[in-house]
């Protein structure tokens, strides 16, 4: 049974980690995942579309929401419509891998609580095919295509007020430094960012770690 927060110098009383590319990789679901909603944007597409466009609108959705891929490469309204769609569809339908250091969750003090935007059903798919339901206390979906959308600092907003907590006491861990990170530094929240293969380091961050073993260290170094 992972140990629950005891005080310290930074006086830490919850941890608030993102998903995608932070406990899992954003690829782990496989290509053959989000081939049908490509297939479908692919369909929709007018002549301007050519494949090499194309191929750089599926490329960042592997890394972007699905609203700001319609913005930065110019996805005209079908084109979008067709997308939400298709993606709103999509679902793991088997087990996946997340990063190997994923056993370390447990060890981490509680309460933890799981926040991961995307589509609903696809990203409440991904946590059933991971297991990782019970490694939190809860588990929140920031869902594009279910309003009224929150968003991750709303998300966060309520999940400070339910625990009385200050800004400072709560630790977001992610990836994004324009998604939960930017919403952790709105909310006055102490930041740390999981510098997974591939992540560019974010000097605005509080802090940084190379995974849950670093991660582990320094709640350790602060307690």
């Amino acid at each position: 049974m992972a140990p629950r927060w005891s005080g310290g110098s930074d006086d830490v009383k919850a941890l608030i980690f993102d998903l995608d590319n932070c406990l899992c990789p954003a690829r782990a679901v496989g290509e053959s995942c989000l081939e049908p909603a490509f297939a479908a944007i692919r369909a929709a597409a007018p002549a301007c579309f050519d494949a090499g466009r194309l191929r750089r609108v599926f490329r960042d959705c592997w890394t972007h929401d699905f609203e700001s891929v319609c913005e930065r490469h110019g996805l005209t309204p079908v084109m979008r419509a067709t997308g939400f769609a298709a993606f709103g569809a999509l679902e793991a339908r088997s087990a996946i891998a997340g990063y190997g250091d994923l056993p370390l969750l447990r060890s981490l003090p509680r309460p933890r609580f799981l926040v991961t935007s995307g589509f609903s059903r696809l990203q409440q798919s991904k946590v059933r095919a991971l297991g990782l339901a019970a490694e939190f206390d809860r588990v929140f979906v920031d869902a594009v295509d279910l309003p009224p959308r929150k968003g991750k600092q709303g998300i966060f907003e309520d999940i400070l007020a339910d625990g009385t907590w200050r800004g400072p006491d709560v630790w977001i861990v992610g990836d994004n430094p324009d998604s939960e990170l930017a919403a952790g530094r709105a909310l006055g929240c102490t930041t740390v960012q999981m510098v997974r293969p591939g992540i560019t380091p974010d000097p605005r961050a509080t802090h940084q770690v190379r995974g849950l073993r670093g991660l582990r260290s320094l709640i350790a170094e602060r307690a």
